[in-house]
Formats: C-alpha cells, sequence, structure tokens
C-alpha cells in the first residue's frame, strides 16, 4: 500500500535511478524547510528524524546506476548536511550538541527496539497470523546483532565529530569564505571516517576484506555525490534571514 498513484508509481519503479535522485531531492528538501520553518529546532528535528530513517531502512538494498547499495544512505548522508547548515548558521557549540542528541537518540533506538523484540506476538486466534507476520517482520528489520550497533554508533559519533571540527577549522582558515569548499571537504572527509569504521568494524569478519572493501567504496561513491549535490540546499537556507525564534 502506498500513498503515491498508480501511474506515478509505475513510472518510478520502471525508472529506479530516477526515483533515489526524486528521493535524495525531497529529503534534503525538507531538511532546508524544516529550518526554515523552525530555525535550529527543525534541524535538530530533522537530525533526529534522519537517524530514525536511516536505522530503518538501512537493511533495504537496491540497485541504483548498476550498483547495490542501501536507501539508507540517502537519509544518513543528510545528517551531515543538517549538521553542516547547523553550524553555519548557529556555530559549532550547537552542532556539536546536536551530533550528542543524535548519538542519544541513536542508543535510545537500539535500546528501545531491542526491548520491542522481545515481546512474544498475540495468540489469540482472530489476531494470531497478523501478529505472527508483524513479529517476524520486526525481527527481520530490527534484530541488530551487537556488532551492528558497536560500529554504527562508533561511526556515527567519530565522524560527526569530525565534521564539525573540521568545517570549523576551514571556516576560520578561509575566513568565512568558500560556503562550499568547506561543506564539501569536511563532509567527504567525516564520510571517509564513517565509511572506513563501518566497513571494518561491521563488515570485515562477516565478510571477506576485498567484500568490505568493495561495499565501502559503493557506498562511499554514493555518499560523495550526495554531498557535491546538497551544495545549491546549503547555499539556498544560507541566503535567509530568520527574525522569529531559533
Amino acid at each position: 500500500m502506498t500513498i503515491f498513484p498508480t501511474a506515478l508509481q509505475d513510472f518510478f519503479i520502471a525508472n529506479q535511478d530516477l526515483l533515489w535522485v526524486a528521493t535524495l531531492f525531497t529529503d534534503l528538501g525538507l531538511t532546508v524547510l524544516m529550518y526554515r520553518l523552525f530555525g535550529k529546532h527543525g534541524l535538530l528535528a530533522a537530525i533526529v528524524l534522519a537517524i530514525l530513517l536511516a536505522n530503518l531502512q538501512g537493511p533495504k538494498l537496491t540497485i541504483i546506476f548498476g550498483m547495490q547499495t542501501s536507501l539508507g544512505v540517502i537519509f544518513y548522508s543528510s545528517i551531515f548536511f543538517a549538521t553542516d547548515l547547523l553550524s553555519e548558521k548557529y556555530g559549532r557549540k550547537e552542532a556539536d550538541r546536536a551530533v550528542m542528541i543524535g548519538f542519544s537518540v541513536s542508543v535510545i533506538i537500539v535500546l528501545m527496539l531491542s526491548l520491542a523484540l522481545l515481546f512474544q506476538p498475540s495468540t489469540r486466534p482472530e489476531s494470531a497470523a497478523f501478529s505472527t507476520n508483524i513479529h517476524e517482520a520486526f525481527g527481520t528489520i530490527l534484530d541488530f546483532t551487537p556488532r551492528f550497533v558497536f560500529g554504527s554508533l562508533l561511526a556515527y559519533l567519530i565522524s560527526q565529530r569530525f565534521d564539525v571540527w573540521f568545517f570549523h577549522v576551514i571556516r576560520e582558515r578561509t575566513q568565512g569564505r568558500h560556503l562550499w569548499l568547506r561543506n564539501n571537504l569536511s563532509t567527504m572527509a567525516s564520510q571517509t571516517i564513517d565509511t572506513l569504521l563501518y566497513s571494518f568494524v561491521v563488515w570485515w569478519g562477516i565478510v571477506d576484506l576485498q567484500t568490505a572493501i568493495q561495499l565501502g567504496i559503493v557506498k562511499f561513491g554514493f555518499k560523495i555525490f550526495i554531498a557535491a549535490f546538497d551544495t545549491p540546499f546549503i547555499y539556498w537556507a544560507r541566503s535567509w534571514r530568520r527574525t522569529g525564534p531559533g
């Protein structure tokens, strides 16, 4: 079941690359809209939302531009965009605060979803089949392994803190000029750290080293593309002068 008209569904099912670009455009556009409507609070909400979406849609693999990738890469990459915009408009302290809020949310998500998996499905005849199907679906998506949890949280915390730090280093060195440079360079560098940590901590040992590196390279390529793609969006958002709260 979907909210979209059948004709639009058929079009995007037949054009998966366009669907990926449209999803990326929508995600970045909505992040900017959240900032426009709610200021820094909107960006904090966008970061939390992106973490939720990245965790839920991370296991969904698809083929885009002939390469296998996780759908979660769009939403995870938008966290870096929101953090950079927060850094640009409100400073390093607010960006660091957002990173730690995001980390805390990630820990809470893992804890509460892990507890939810311990609840067994209803055995009442009128709902047993439906309840079992939902329970199994939750188990497939949300059954985190300790290695996945540790790798994801470690990669997020280190790469995001580095992103904020490096963004402001570049800003100071360029005396506030060249937003495109600090947006792209800080994101690309931090995404390199994120990809390396995630690939080696989560994948290496589950798959061989060569496969872990291949998975990381493909994912990194998409992240770099998104970092370049979001540059007009951050210029667009920076041009606004907010007069309300936040």
